[in-house]
């Protein structure tokens, strides 16, 4: 299996991040030309860390041009199918890329650079996928969740973000609160996911790295 540049994955992910609470801000997230731009961007460099996996290669070429086919067919239809299939189908690719990624960050033989960003790219892919999750539940059970300002909108609505990266942390500001059993499960699975990743996976390459540094 190959090795990947992680920094091209970790931008895309930055850019998804920044992107959408400004286009939020400009007024332009219910633009669908904007989610489709952002859904096709993190599709394209997704697949382009995939490159060198073999099989991951393939399903996640598979996935990402199923994907940005059904996302085209919900903007142009307006069909909750489709939408509900390519963010499906996006859950499905973002972890395929999470596997590859989480293989080559914890069966490398080689601290390096390339490989934190990895590890960095592995918290933020987990947070994005919870805010798909966080957005699809909403999808299916509407009234899962309450929040001070409705947050009922498209899958790439700033909130679901926003919700998702505070419950990864603990932050747990109590603006949008789970309300469903469902939504609830959810929500301290991630934070415990997040809790234990940050102290076991990247602490210990951090410590590895420093370790290695000092003693070269």
């Amino acid at each position: 299996m190959g090795r990947t540049n992680f920094f091209y994955l970790l931008s895309a992910l930055l850019f998804l991040l920044f992107a959408i609470p400004l286009a939020h801000d400009l007024e332009l997230s219910t633009a669908p030309v904007v989610r489709a731009v952002v859904f096709s961007v993190l599709l394209l460099v997704g697949v382009w860390s995939l490159k060198g996996g073999g099989r991951f290669f393939t399903i996640g070429m598979i996935l990402a041009i199923v994907g940005v086919i059904l996302n085209m067919l919900a903007m142009q239809l307006n069909s909750t199918i489709f939408h509900y299939s390519s963010l499906v189908l996006l859950i499905a690719f973002l972890f395929v890329t999470i596997s590859f990624t989480l293989r080559q960050v914890v069966f490398g033989t080689e601290i390096n650079a390339n490989r934190l960003v990895g590890a960095i790219c592995v918290f933020l892919l987990l947070g994005v996928i919870w805010a798909l999750a966080y957005s699809l539940l909403e999808l299916v059970v509407p009234s899962s969740f309450a929040a001070v300002a409705p947050i009922r909108g498209p899958s790439w609505e700033n909130g679901w973000l926003y919700f998702s990266f505070v419950t990864l942390t603990t932050l747990g500001y109590g603006d949008i609160t789970p309300v469903s059993a469902t939504a609830r499960s959810l929500a301290y699975l991630q934070a415990v996911v997040g809790q234990f990743y940050v102290a076991v996976l990247v602490a210990g390459l951090v410590s590895a790295y420093i370790s290695d540094k000092q003693g070269s």
